[in-house]
């Protein structure tokens, strides 16, 4: 799309993205925005941000070489070419999500935008939430960490980033809006809902999602208590609920998992109702109880509280843990079309997994293997109790293969060695996205916490007899494989649905299930 300059950067957009000082008079068509040089076009609209290695002003000649019309920037130590508009701001990356919200027209207030966060569960559903409004018969796009959809087929997310910038997320939703969706679904990570990234900033969103909030991206936010409070911000949000030309009779509204200690925390943050779930038996609008997990899904009771009846249920999506995720979901799509649970509970049973979350492969080998994105101590604690205790009763031994990313969170790292110890019978320890750090010295931060359970005479682990730390992750997988025994279980953990390994000097491209596969047929 295109229009001039002055069409989108009215005053009011002006002030949210706090301008200082403009220079160049001109009123330039605008084609397009972009924050990376590379991609510019003629016409196209600059953003120089700041970045941590290097910053977006270096890059401003090679924009205006390439066609770029306006720059944005803060940084104002650089020389100025004529016949360019230059728009300074108190931050470049913050003022991306208003500019982006009015070149686009808004379109967030112009569809119901549910945005789901959480430290685990989001991708889940937010696929869940737009295979039930699909199946309700309503046009909806979504997009997530593994796949995104603008109103058509569910197509793979070819990049790690779980919320894109702020002008991906506003073309995004522009689109859907084009293809005459009525609904949106955003997986909004915490990254994406802080005010440092402003990427959600302006979205209109008539719906939250809460999944749980553990520990998990420090490196960003600093402390638990601000990863948490950013992640609220989807919550605070909904007071700011502005449709354009939808029903006037909606009510914004929360869904918040009753189990996890912070879910009075979100639901103080808002003033609008909210409404909870809970797998454990906690008080709550809609709870599971009587549950029954296998290899191939979960079979439970719904309790709805407002009419004090139990419905059943069956899943087939592998994971007690989905079944929280099978509620928000519920719970969500209920009260956006006001429509009864126990009407779309039927729709539960043909729910499709997300590919890479609890993904089991199988190629007639004796022993099971499954392939899942956990990657903090809270997903492990999901995964492993339950996984060990299926295999308690058979006496299949638990193998698991993990790893930790590089330039994140370094405090989970022993956290979870720690866990992996307490449940598997052997670990394998390999790289997930080592990035600038080098490989071996983030496998043996996790070993720290394989050897104190070795200290506690809980467990013991020796290194290359039970305990392995293999950097290439190929050559690992095939080590965990060749451990196991009929009846046995591989968890190949931390990379699920991720195309790529990254390192300091390069990305590897890379499909954990093709891998799996491949070194199951070598065997």
């Amino acid at each position: 799309m295109e229009q001039r300059l002055s069409e989108f950067f009215t005053p009011e957009t002006a002030k949210k993205a706090g301008l200082i000082a403009r220079e160049g008079d001109s009123d330039p068509p605008v084609t397009g925005l972009e924050y990376d040089s590379r991609n510019v076009k003629p016409g196209n609209l600059f953003f120089a941000l700041p970045g941590l290695h290097t910053n977006g002003s270096l890059f401003i000649d090679d924009a205006i070489s390439r066609g770029a019309t306006v720059i944005v920037h803060e940084i104002d130590d650089f020389d100025k070419k004529s016949g360019i508009v230059y728009l300074r701001v108190n931050n470049s990356r913050f003022a991306m999500s208003p500019l982006a919200d009015s070149f686009y027209k808004s379109p967030s207030r112009r569809m119901f935008v549910t945005g789901v966060t959480g430290t685990e569960g989001k991708s889940t559903t937010v696929y869940l939430i737009w295979q039930l409004l699909s199946l309700m018969g309503k046009k909806a796009g979504f997009f997530s960490t593994v796949e995104r959809s603008l109103g058509g087929e569910a197509l793979w997310n070819s990049e790690h980033q779980t919320t894109p910038e702020a002008v991906v997320v506003q073309r995004l939703l522009r689109e859907m809006a084009d293809n005459g969706c009525e609904y949106a679904v955003v997986e909004a990570s915490s990254h994406g809902l802080s005010r440092k990234t402003n990427r959600l900033g302006d979205v209109n969103f008539c719906s939250a999602v809460l999944t749980n909030v553990t520990h998990e991206h420090l490196e960003f936010h600093g402390t638990w208590e601000q990863y948490r409070d950013d992640k609220a911000n989807l919550f605070r949000a909904l007071d700011c609920y502005a449709p354009i030309n939808l029903s006037c009779d909606f009510e914004p509204f929360g869904v918040i998992n009753a189990d996890d200690k912070s879910a009075d925390f979100f639901s103080q943050a808002v003033k609008c109702k909210t409404y909870s779930y809970s797998r454990e038996g906690a008080d709550s609008n809609l709870a599971a109880q009587t549950i029954e997990s296998g290899a191939l899904g979960n079979s439970y009771r719904v309790f709805i509280k407002d009419l004090n009846e139990q419905i059943e249920v069956k899943d087939y999506l592998p994971g007690s843990f989905n079944i929280g995720n099978v509620l928000a979901a519920l719970l969500t799509v209920s009260n956006l079309l006001n429509v009864p649970v126990r009407k779309i509970i039927p729709f539960v049973s043909i729910f499709k997994p997300v590919r890479g979350r609890m993904t089991a492969i199988n190629k007639g080998q004796p022993f099971e293997l499954v392939v899942d994105y956990a990657h903090t101590p809270s997903s492990f604690h999901a995964i492993l109790p339950t996984t060990r205790a299926r295999l308690d009763k058979t006496g299949g031994r638990l193998i698991t293969l993990f790893g930790s990313a590089g330039e994140r969170d370094t405090l989970k790292r022993a956290h979870q060695g720690n866990l992996a110890a307490r449940y598997s019978d052997f670990i394998v320890l390999t790289d997930e996205d080592p990035r600038g750090e080098k490989p071996m010295d983030i496998l043996e931060e996790i070993a720290k916490g394989i050897e104190t359970r070795v200290q506690n005479n809980i467990k013991v682990f020796t290194r290359d007899k039970n305990f392995f730390l293999i950097p290439d992750r190929p050559s690992a997988i095939r080590k965990a494989l060749s451990l196991a025994r009929a009846g046995d279980l591989v968890l190949l953990l931390g990379k699920g649905h991720e195309n790529s390994i990254i390192y300091a000097d390069h990305v590897m491209p890379y499909d954990e299930i093709a891998e799996a596969e491949k070194a199951l047929s070598e065997m």
